[in-house]
C-alpha cells in the first residue's frame, strides 16, 4: 500500500516531456504497421501526448496544495457523505481506461473540510496509473491523514475496459472496491448506515 510519502515521492520521480512521449507514440504507430506520415496519423503523436499528460496529470499534483489547508472546526458530528463522484482512470495493467462513480465518507471530529475537496481529491489520485483497488485505499489514507476524522469509508464501481473490449469481453461487468478506516470498520451499525445511504445510486 502506498502511504503519502511514497506518493510525493512518485510525483517528483515522474515527468516525461511532451515532444518525447509524441517520439514514443510514433515508434509505436511504426511498431503497429502503419504509417505515422498518413493524413489521419500525422498529428496523432502529439495529440496522445496532450491526452497522456491529461490522463496521468495526478502525478503532478501536490496534496499539501490540494487541501491547502480547507478545513474549518465544527462540532459536527455526524456523517459526511459525497457520492456519485465520476471517476476515469488508466488500468496500469493494459493502459485502458475504467471508469465509474465513487461514494466518500467521513465522520468528523472537531473539523470538516471544503466540500470540493472530495472530488478533487477523488481526481488527483485517479489521474494516475492505478488498480481500483489501490486507487480506494489511497482516497480513503489521504485523507484519514490529512483531515484526521473518526473514520473514512470509500466505495467505488467501476467498468474496466480490459474486460469490455478484450480479454472475456463481458459488456456489463462492474468491480466494487471499499476501504474502511476507523469507525467504519470498527463499528458494524456506521457500516452498515454508509452502505445504505449510497445504496441505490441516483435512484433513491
Amino acid at each position: 500500500m502506498m502511504k503519502n510519502e511514497e506518493l510525493r515521492m512518485v510525483d517528483s520521480a515522474v515527468g516525461l516531456q511532451p515532444p518525447a512521449i509524441a517520439d514514443l507514440i510514433r515508434d509505436l504507430l511504426l511498431s503497429l504497421g502503419e504509417d505515422p506520415r498518413r493524413e489521419g496519423l500525422a498529428r496523432t503523436p502529439e495529440r496522445v501526448s496532450r491526452s497522456l499528460q491529461f490522463l496521468t496529470q495526478g502525478y503532478r499534483q501536490n496534496m499539501d496544495e490540494l487541501f491547502n489547508g480547507a478545513w474549518f472546526a465544527e462540532q459536527y458530528d455526524e456523517m459526511v457523505l459525497v457520492k456519485e463522484i465520476d471517476f476515469a482512470s488508466l488500468c496500469e495493467h493494459h493502459l485502458l481506461p475504467f471508469y465509474g462513480k465513487c461514494h466518500v465518507a467521513y465522520l468528523p471530529d472537531g473539523k470538516i473540510i471544503g466540500l470540493s475537496k472530495l472530488p478533487r481529491l477523488v481526481d488527483a489520485l485517479s489521474r494516475r496509473l492505478q488498480v481500483q483497488e489501490r486507487l480506494t485505499c489511497q482516497i480513503a489514507e489521504t485523507l484519514q491523514e490529512y483531515l484526521k476524522p473518526k473514520g473514512v469509508a470509500v466505495v467505488m464501481e467501476a467498468q474496466h475496459l480490459c474486460t469490455i473490449i478484450r480479454g472475456v469481453l463481458k459488456q456489463d461487468t462492474k468491480m466494487v472496491t471499499s476501504s474502511m478506516l476507523g469507525i467504519f470498520r470498527t463499528d458494524p451499525k456506521t457500516r452498515a448506515e454508509f452502505l445504505s445511504l449510497i445504496k441505490g445510486g441516483s435512484d433513491r
